[in-house]
């Protein structure tokens, strides 16, 4: 069976989307901050260490895992409509600490999600989140983006496009998408989910005239499915962010394989088995910015060693190329596990 890697260059601080901004492959989601809840393993044994999940905790927590992000260097941060109050945050975050109107940071958010929770992690079977690509939804959402990021959005994505939700076949929303873009001058992207990421990614590069930027997608040691299409998508100029890059914490899981041979390798290079992970899909021919997911300001400090660990020689192409290649779970199995993970 192939490999699905191709080695890149040493990444290096570059002109992300083009907006002259000098980013770092390092960008942080707030999925896992900006609401009670999410599905990253062990988040909520780490989050009832620190106390208390209200608003206003929440919002202080959110801001604690921010700055310690910008610190380290990140200067992309990606937020949706579903993720609680993470565009609040984020706008909050900006004006609180006097980078509001700042031209060295990049925002990006999501529509197309509603999140539904409330303020809960227990919704007692209830989705906490649901999906809506209509075109009343784009103009409700981007309206209520534009409100509470301003003029720092720079990115504006389809939140989890699927050859199901058919959002890609519905001409009035990719014409309100073109006009968002010339009205607002958000560059428009796409994430996408599942087993048939790179079918979706494809198909959206095929579209004619051309509409995406960027695409959003999952890739990490055990999920490599959508590398072709990926790098695909590099070569047609189109931005590539990787998000889910520790598998929601599987790859940092006892006891599994993948997980062990992460360990080991991290443990001979002297470095932080969670900045390993990210260091791996830096490494990877698409040239990715990764997200971190971390929930705490200890998480987003470690993450950001990845940063030095691309660059480090022992992270040689072997080395690489042996965890790519022994890692790797079937795509269907690996998507039905995650569906499996449970919201804490």
């Amino acid at each position: 069976m192939a490999l699905f890697f191709a080695m890149h260059a040493t990444p290096v601080p570059g002109a992300f989307l083009d907006a002259g901004v000098q980013a770092p492959p390092l960008g942080i989601g707030l999925a896992a901050i900006g609401r009670p809840g999410y599905i990253n393993l062990r988040r909520g044994a780490e989050f009832d260490q620190l106390g208390e999940r209200s608003l206003d905790a929440m919002e202080r927590r959110c801001h604690e895992v921010l700055d310690a992000a910008y610190a380290s260097g990140v200067r992309y941060f990606d937020c949706a409509r579903s993720y609680g109050e993470a565009e609040r945050f984020m706008g909050t975050w900006l004006a609180s600490r006097g980078l509001a109107g700042r031209a060295d940071l990049l925002v990006g958010s999501k529509w197309g999600y509603k999140f539904t929770a409330g303020w809960r992690v227990d919704t007692r079977g209830a989705p906490h989140e649901v999906k809506d690509h209509s075109l009343a939804h784009l103009r409700e959402q981007s309206a209520e983006s534009a409100r509470l990021l301003g003029g720092h959005l720079s990115l504006y994505q389809i939140h989890s496009a699927t050859l199901e939700s058919g959002v890609l076949d519905d001409g009035a929303v990719l014409d309100e998408l073109r006009a968002i873009r010339a009205a607002r001058g958000w560059r428009i992207g796409l994430s996408v989910s599942g087993p048939r990421q790179a079918d979706v990614i494809r198909k959206a590069l095929a579209l004619e005239p051309p509409l995406f930027d960027c695409v959003q997608a999952t890739y990490n040691l055990l999920e490599q499915s959508a590398a072709p299409a990926l790098d695909e998508a590099r070569a047609a100029g189109v931005v590539v962010i990787v998000k889910e890059a520790m598998a929601n914490g599987r790859l940092l899981q006892p006891g599994r394989p993948a997980a062990d041979a992460v360990r080991e390798v991290a443990a001979r290079l002297d470095v932080p088995a969670d900045a390993l992970c990210l260091a791996v899909v830096m490494r990877q021919g698409f040239a990715p910015m990764v997200l971190s997911g971390a929930a705490t300001a200890e998480q987003a400090r470690s993450n950001a060693r990845a940063l030095e660990l691309a660059a480090d020689a022992r992270l040689d192409d072997a080395t690489v190329g042996a965890l790519v290649g022994s890692c790797r779970m079937d795509p269907a199995e690996y998507w039905a596990e995650r569906g499996r993970l449970e919201w804490n």
